[in-house]
């Protein structure tokens, strides 16, 4: 045997032999997910309800349990694209773009009212149009006042409840809050508010403010989205959502009185140095859901941009316990 070919044997023993060791003591379950799947690729498709434009992204297989992925702000459903295919080797994953944000159509104020309610009932169109009877909701940031509207209008459709620094209490709410108070009693008089919420500073903040690990933070993130925000005809939806989000903290009493009556299954995933959702809101899930699972991360509001791999077992985890 020549000495190239004897080298060659060697290392491929010496290759078997390393992953003999990884796989010792391992010991596979009938739920542990597929290591390579093709329902894992992401499909992007466009649809249109009540006359708007609306984008989605889905994988997964579509006879398994269903997440209805909802992104906060300013972004979009662009946020899950990491996350999505983690889940999609056991679930049929949905994450859409509100009317206003990412691909989806942004209509006038004057022909589309920016209002909460507005944004849930084109995303309760958009399931019925996708015949999803039922579903589980993961809610970030402005997914909470989407989703919990999507709940109370329609319990017997959720499955499951996964929030991550989806806020839904007063004491979740941090310092910035008592100016939107202002700016919510009187628009026009504090026309500074709704500057900094849209300028390049706080966009970036929202993702790099209370993380410890600022290279795991993709910076194209903020700079498209301030892109998107300094688009025609944004500054009139964002400051109507904007002006409109005092429903929602006004809401909080009834939402927390239905997960009281309804106990939906939930895990809160909360990025705990968040500044504008403290980790106390993510805490206070315990007081109206005793076996609600929450787990306070070392991160900031997008937690998911620097937790992936933690937060997608947690959420694999839980869903295996809830939704089959």
């Amino acid at each position: 045997m020549g000495y190239g070919l004897q080298m060659h044997l060697k290392n491929w023993l010496v290759s078997v032999a390393v992953a003999a060791s990884l796989l010792a003591g391992f010991t596979p379950t009938a739920r542990a997910a597929p290591l390579l799947s093709s329902h894992a690729t992401t499909t992007y498709h466009r649809t249109e309800i009540d006359g708007v434009g609306i984008f989605y992204r889905e994988a997964g297989p579509k006879d398994a349990p269903t997440i209805v992925l909802l992104h906060g702000f300013p972004t979009s459903s662009r946020q899950y694209e990491t996350l999505i295919p983690l889940l999609a080797t056991r679930y049929h994953i949905i994450a859409p773009d509100y009317p206003g944000f990412g691909q989806s159509d942004a209509p006038d104020p004057s022909a589309f009212p920016y209002t909460f309610d507005h944004l849930a009932k084109v995303m309760d169109d958009l399931l019925v149009r996708l015949k999803v009877e039922r579903y589980s909701l993961y809610i970030h940031d402005y997914g909470a006042p989407v989703g919990f509207r999507m709940m109370l209008a329609h319990p017997e459709r959720l499955d499951a409840l996964i929030t991550q620094n989806g806020n839904a209490y007063r004491e979740g709410l941090g310092r910035k809050w008592p100016g939107m108070a202002e700016y919510w009693a009187d628009p026009q008089g504090h026309p500074q508010v709704l500057e900094a919420f849209l300028s390049f500073d706080t966009t970036m903040q929202r993702h790099t403010a209370g993380t410890s690990h600022p290279e795991r933070y993709n910076p194209q993130a903020w700079l498209d989205e301030f892109a998107h925000l300094a688009r025609p005809g944004q500054r009139a939806i964002q400051s109507a959502l904007l002006y409109d989000y005092r429903t929602n903290v006004a809401a909080y009493p009834q939402w927390q009185a239905w997960l009281r009556e309804h106990q939906p299954p939930t895990l809160v995933v909360w990025g705990a140095n968040d500044p504008s959702f403290i980790a106390a809101g993510g805490a206070a899930f315990k007081r109206d859901l005793p076996g609600a699972e929450v787990h306070l991360l070392d991160a900031g509001h997008f937690a998911l941009d620097e937790k992936t791999d933690e937060i997608a077992r947690l959420i694999l985890d839980f869903m295996a316990r809830h939704s089959e």
